[in-house]
């Protein structure tokens, strides 16, 4: 079962740069555990102010941007959290949280990397262990999906080819067709020209071979 990992930690130090960060830290976190996390997320931001190397704010601002529903600048805290987290275990719960990111948004594959690099910190984490598992079959099962589509999209595609080939080749042989056809007409009106040019020759022939008649002129 995908879970998140709110560990919300605190850095204890004698330093007074370090203490103005646990005393951010932890009104930080008392506010998150009221639910109010836009104002824990102040908190947080005001602590890596005053450090920004501080792991454990990082880590805490990304639980409270995570349950904002804001992943995307959730995972750069977790990420900037696991660089500079000497406690493996600590940066081990950062991974798993990126993991749970990837995996909500249906992004097996980061969500498999993150989740490995968890459990390669920390190999007695059940369920990391667990989550990991599931995004594997979740991933195979998004790459057949994948693959399927990818198929029937090349048929479509290969289909939409043959019918616009053939499309082409009939447009090509009405037009064939139209071009005899107008051959055809051009053919018929030259022999009916040549026709009509022999009918109308025959006729004046014909009349010039016939004899003129005279005619009497009458005296006045």
């Amino acid at each position: 079962m995908r879970s998140i990992l709110f560990v919300i930690s605190i850095l204890f130090s004698m330093t007074l740069s370090a203490q103005t960060d646990r005393q951010l830290i932890r009104e930080g976190n008392r506010l998150f555990r009221m639910k109010d996390y836009a104002k824990a997320e102040v908190q947080y931001r005001k602590a890596l102010e005053a450090n920004q190397q501080n792991p454990q704010a990082n880590y805490n601002l990304g639980c409270a941007l995570m349950m904002q529903q804001k992943d995307s600048a959730a995972v750069v805290q977790y990420e900037k959290a696991a660089r500079i987290e000497p406690n493996k275990m600590r940066r081990s719960k950062a991974f798993h949280n990126i993991g749970v990111v990837c995996q909500n948004h249906k992004m097996y594959g980061d969500a498999i990397k993150a989740y490995e690099e968890s459990l390669r910190l920390n190999p007695t984490d059940d369920e990391t262990r667990y989550n990991l598992a599931l995004c594997k079959k979740l991933n195979k099962n998004q790459q057949n999906q994948n693959n399927q589509q990818k198929k029937q999209q090349n048929n479509e595609q290969d289909k939409d080819k043959k019918d616009q080939k053939q499309d082409k080749n009939d447009q090509q042989k009405q037009q064939q067709q139209q071009e005899q056809m107008s051959k055809e007409n051009a053919e018929r009106l030259l022999d009916a020209a040549v026709q009509n040019e022999k009918a109308t020759q025959q006729r004046i022939q014909k009349a010039m071979q016939q004899p003129k008649k005279r005619t009497l002129e009458k005296n006045w």
